[in-house]
């Protein structure tokens, strides 16, 4: 198979990723129809302590994406982008509220900083610059527009079940870019001909849609095989308290956590410094790479940029509520970091196409690179 082909084969994958509850009806709907639609507010992995040589501002955007964010703040106070210190990218088309960090000797411009899309709604000192990942969470609030008659209990009845059997923690559309575009980049880099200069942050992007991918792939396999709860020897689990990665070496012992949400499988983020598993686990993950045209070894050359890690097959949402608002439905909900809202609103609307409304955006981080 042919580079391009395993590009289109991949791609393809992402639109049909199966549902969790394939059995209950969907309630249909329009997501981000106006801005105010999507709110999403980052929660801080601690507050700023008040003294430093870094200045933590709480912003709130809309209808502005994190490039064109970096680069008015970097206009605004005449800095490099790299100056800024950002824990996660937010949605281009939405209201969105977090943390950015900038030099303390900014201090004193920060006016320069508000427009209509972009507001400092206040500023807090603190000792080191805000990195990447930085971060425990999103609070979403979401509108869903032209829901189907009867939206309200069809989503109720997806929520309870969500609530109960978690979120299988695929990766959003909006991670391989409109169509496809973001993914074909990425999986070009770890092809044998890599030719494409790129910025570090589109290197990083292109890298990270192509391990989304075929992350996306193996919890599809593990969803329609019905092995999404069940330990399987020789295979990586996470704690879900600490996220740390362990092989399974008694399946009934572990089977027990699981079914007591104390572990949970955790999927490929393939990169050198990834967890690997053994035996057949190993066999499949490696058989998933080969379909695409990969190897381990082709992860190799990007070393920082794409260590590889493991990722959790389930989170299991906070908050998640659906509520009437007139005709149209509320959705609320707080995830940890690295999951999509978007996943959970596609299995109560049964559609992919108002996920993929803003794809050409994140509402996550690259942490798990």
């Amino acid at each position: 198979m042919s580079e391009l082909s395993h590009a289109d084969a991949l791609w393809r994958a992402q639109e049909t990723l199966p549902y969790l509850t394939p059995d209950l009806a969907g309630c249909g709907g329009v997501i981000k129809a106006e801005l105010d639609d999507f709110e999403v507010e980052e929660i801080p992995a601690y507050e700023p302590s008040g003294t430093g040589e870094h200045v933590y501002l709480w912003i709130e955007k809309r209808g502005l994406d994190a490039q064109a964010l970096l680069r008015h703040v970097a206009h605004a106070l005449d800095l490099r982008e790299l100056d800024i210190g950002c824990a996660g990218i937010k949605d281009a088309r939405a209201v969105t509220r977090q943390y950015i960090s900038v030099p303390a000797q900014c201090e004193a411009r920060l006016a320069a900083i508000d427009t209509a899309s972009v507001r400092v709604l206040r500023s807090v000192r603190h000792g080191n610059k805000l990195k990447t990942g930085h971060l425990r969470g999103n609070r979403f609030r979401i509108v869903l527009r032209q829901v189907s008659p009867g939206g309200l209990e069809r989503a109720q009845a997806v929520v309870a079940r969500l609530a109960h059997s978690g979120v299988p923690n695929y990766f959003g559309p909006q991670r391989f870019g409109r169509d496809g575009q973001t993914l074909r980049l990425g999986l070009g880099l770890l092809s044998p001909v890599r030719q494409r200069r790129l910025g570090r942050f589109m290197l990083r992007l292109a890298l990270s849609s192509v391990q989304s991918a075929l992350f996306n792939c193996a919890l599809a396999a593990r969803l329609s095989d019905n092995t999404l709860t069940k330990a399987l020897a020789g295979e990586v689990l996470q704690v879900v308290a600490s996220g740390g990665p362990f092989l399974v070496d008694d399946v009934t012992r572990e089977q027990a956590r699981i079914l007591a949400r104390e572990v949970v499988p955790a999927g490929p983020m393939f990169g050198l410094k990834m967890r690997l598993a053994k035996g057949d686990a190993l066999a499949h993950e490696l058989a998933l790479l080969a379909r695409y045209g990969l190897s381990l070894d082709a992860f190799a050359p990007f070393g920082k940029l794409l260590r590889g890690t493991r990722r959790a097959l389930l989170v299991w949402p906070s908050e998640l509520a659906v509520t009437p608002l007139g005709a149209d439905l509320e959705v609320r909900m707080v995830l940890a970091k690295g999951s999509y809202a978007t996943v959970a609103l596609r299995e109560l609307t049964k559609s992919d196409a108002a996920s993929a409304i803003d794809a050409g955006e994140a509402d996550s981080t690259l942490e798990d690179e």
